[in-house]
């Protein structure tokens, strides 16, 4: 699909819509939108960066490319005097003192945005039916679950909303969504989009990514929100990505790990599917190399351990005292019980409590120590890997999206359907959802800092498939 930032800039450019025309468009898509996609519009906001748009216009004065380009933000992340709910009854009147960095380089650039969209409370949920908002629809069957956390923020570009959105990342929050609604969702890079301003799930894990129609598209907001950050640590100096070369196919080596589509929870059609690209790529004189994966069975525990504890962390600071509405009890302790008791979701609070229970004396030698020594072990082995092949491909979801409802009844199932995502996520690594292939798309992982290779090979599929 073409890019949409760059048909959008010449239609302005050329004055053929007024940002003020796309800008009240787009809002009321959102408001009578039925896929429950919107938890905040930011309407007197965004009409008055269109409106200073359009001005530029009329005085003859050159746009950026995102200039006047409508976008989403999940509802993790801050924008200065706009609500920020985390999609929860704690932060519904929240309203945030600062912007997020990402965020802020994007209204730097021109870019307006429209809406602050429905997630998976504080980003704990597969699905988005873990929402104080109602679950979010899939843009292409509203029977089926949207997919989490940022379903809200793939569903609005799946369906033309927001020109592109940016997502929280934490084990396949970007990437399982978009597969669902067969758009481009991109996790960087640990690091290289700067985290300061999004709620934290799991600090060692959230990334910060676009969701967007096209591969252009992607690569246009990646390279405006990269960068070092003096407010996150983890950041580093990254180059832009730049595809106006495309990749020589002689030189790429392809690996997939035969664990995961030996997986018994893989249906058969994706199974086939993927296999059947496999063939396509040695067909195209490519070298494809089956990999082995010796801990995919402890991948799925191995992260929840370590992002349960990090969350039960990171959301101990809520208790109704300086975040969020409080609830008074008989005492102060029995203040915080009640306010968290009434507050979190039943996901939120399963999470809070299993990483409770890893860190708890006792407990936290034998599962918290050996889960963080696991993920060495699975980094180390994703970097031998990554010397033999220059790209892995893998499924993006074991299944087809589930009904709106039945994912609720069975959260250990809800678990694991993220076990193709996680395990790039412990890796720090770039991931690539890309709609192709199979029914829920195609994941496209690098090594460290190799988000051009990633869009590279993805536009090479495009070619061939």
């Amino acid at each position: 699909m073409a890019s949409e930032i760059l048909r959008i800039h010449e239609e302005l450019t050329s004055g053929k819509i007024s940002c003020t025309e796309l800008v009240k468009a787009k809002l009321s898509e959102l408001e009578k939108n039925t896929h429950n996609t919107a938890n905040f519009l930011l309407t007197e906001i965004a009409l008055e960066k269109a409106a200073k748009v359009d001005e530029k216009i009329k005085n003859g004065e050159e746009l950026g490319l995102l200039e006047g380009i409508p976008f989403g933000v999940k509802d993790v992340f801050l924008v200065q005097g706009c609500p920020a709910s985390a999609s929860s009854d704690f932060l519904k009147n929240y309203k945030s003192p600062y912007t997020a960095t990402a965020i802020q380089k994007l209204l730097d650039a021109g870019a307006i945005p429209l809406v602050k969209e429905n997630c998976d409370s504080f980003g704990h949920g597969s699905t988005n039916e873990n929402t104080v908002f109602g679950p979010v629809k899939n843009a292409v069957n509203e029977e089926l679950v949207g997919g989490g956390s940022s379903g809200g923020s793939a569903v609005n570009v799946a369906k033309g909303y927001t020109t592109f959105s940016i997502g929280g990342d934490t084990g396949g929050s970007i990437r399982q969504p978009a597969g669902f609604n067969k758009v481009y969702g991109l996790k960087p890079t640990y690091g290289r989009v700067s985290r300061y301003g999004i709620m934290a799930y799991a600090s060692s894990t959230d990334c910060v990514g676009p969701i967007a129609s096209s591969i252009e598209d992607i690569q246009l907001v990646l390279n405006t929100i990269s960068g070092k950050d003096y407010h996150d640590q983890t950041t580093f100096v990254s180059e832009p990505v730049d595809l106006t070369e495309a990749i020589d196919a002689s030189t790429l080596s392809v690996g997939y790990y035969t664990e995961f589509i030996e997986n018994e929870g893989l249906d058969a059609e994706t199974k086939a599917e993927f296999l059947a690209l496999v063939d396509k790529l040695k067909a195209a004189n490519i070298e494809v190399k089956p990999l082995n994966f010796k801990n995919a069975d402890v991948l799925v525990s191995t992260y929840y351990a370590l992002v349960m504890a990090e969350t039960a962390s990171n959301l101990a600071r809520l208790d109704g005292s300086m975040y969020g509405g409080r609830i008074d009890g008989d005492s102060l302790k029995d203040s915080y019980a009640v306010t968290r008791s009434e507050n979190f979701t039943e996901e939120t609070k399963r999470r809070i409590v299993g990483g409770n229970q890893v860190l708890s004396q006792g407990h936290s030698d034998e599962i918290y120590t050996k889960a963080t020594a696991l993920r060495s072990q699975i980094i180390s082995h994703f970097e031998q890997d990554l010397k033999e092949v220059s790209i892995i491909i893998s499924p993006v979801s074991p299944t087809a999206p589930p009904k709106i409802g039945g994912s609720l009844k069975d959260p250990l199932a809800m678990y694991l359907s993220d076990i193709y995502t996680i395990g790039f996520s412990l890796g720090e690594l770039p991931t690539l959802t890309a709609p192709v292939v199979t029914e829920t798309g195609l994941q496209i992982t690098a090594t460290k800092a190799q988000e051009e290779l990633i869009l590279k090979f993805a536009k090479f599929l495009n070619e061939i498939i």
